[in-house]
């Protein structure tokens, strides 16, 4: 495991926490790899069964390290035209796949300052709980790109075609409190609290029907694009799996017997 990255696994929790607070934690290769990697791991873990992305220090994560950046453009440009930004498929987006199809719910505890493909990793996750003093920017266009790590498809569907325009095509520092507004946050909470009112979301997830937690986030992501019927007949195909779960048993019995259900996550 790199330095820049640590993990924990804990009573069904895994804990990622980015840990380069001396470079905002901005993407280098060795974090970019890290974290695509352990988010893989998490992900195939049976033990795993809620994941909290957070970072330490000031931000959360400021997108990618321009000055290793400024370094992959030379050498492309002497490699006669190579691709500079190769980063996108080897890395951002694998990252942003292993967020989203992960079956189980992620959340981000957002620290900080989320830009670029920092804020895209936010909007990856199932659920995201952000300190007061926390911006966000999408910061691609003022760098001359365009967006990536799935922000043209997770920003749009969270606050519309029209307002997702307006914050890719004019970057700017949105506050914690625009950002729920807008809906892009769940919580905003007293930067002091972060970390506990993360955990908190977090350690509940972990305790809660992970075979029914995969299926509504497999429901969600279908449903985007697609018609009524097509979603519909998804729902009864995930109904049916999540309905022959022992936590869905476990749940029924403890309805009847008065009492509360302890999920066992299968």
């Amino acid at each position: 495991m790199a330095d820049s990255l640590l993990y924990d696994v804990t009573d069904g929790l895994a804990t990622i926490t980015l840990n380069r607070p001396e470079a905002y934690n901005s993407l280098d290769t060795e974090l970019k790899v890290a974290l695509r990697d352990t988010l893989r791991e998490a992900g195939a873990d049976p033990a795993v069964r809620a994941v909290l992305l957070t970072a330490t220090g000031k931000a959360f994560c400021t997108g990618q390290d321009l000055k290793e950046h400024v370094g992959s453009l030379r050498a492309a440009r002497e490699a006669g035209g190579g691709n500079a930004l190769s980063t996108v498929s080897e890395h951002y987006n694998p990252i942003v796949r292993a967020i989203t199809e992960m079956p189980k719910p992620v959340v981000a505890g957002v620290n900080g300052v989320a830009a670029g493909a920092g804020f895209g990793f936010a909007l990856a996750a199932d659920y995201r709980v952000a300190a007061d003093t926390s911006s966000f920017t999408t910061a691609f266009a003022g760098v001359g790109l365009t967006s990536d790590s799935g922000m043209s498809w997770t920003l749009p569907r969270l606050i519309g075609p029209s307002r997702a325009m307006d914050l890719l095509l004019f970057p700017r520092s949105i506050t914690a409190q625009e950002a729920l507004e807008l809906g892009i946050l769940n919580q905003v909470v007293p930067a002091e609290e972060l970390a506990g009112a993360a955990l908190a979301v977090a350690r509940k997830l972990a305790a809660g029907p992970t075979v029914a937690y995969a299926a509504l986030k497999e429901a969600v992501a279908f449903g985007a694009g697609r018609s009524l019927a097509d979603a519909l007949e998804k729902e009864d195909e995930l109904q049916t799996r999540a309905g022959a779960s022992e936590d869905h048993a476990t749940a029924v019995a403890a309805f009847v017997a008065k009492e509360k259900p302890a999920f066992r996550g299968r």
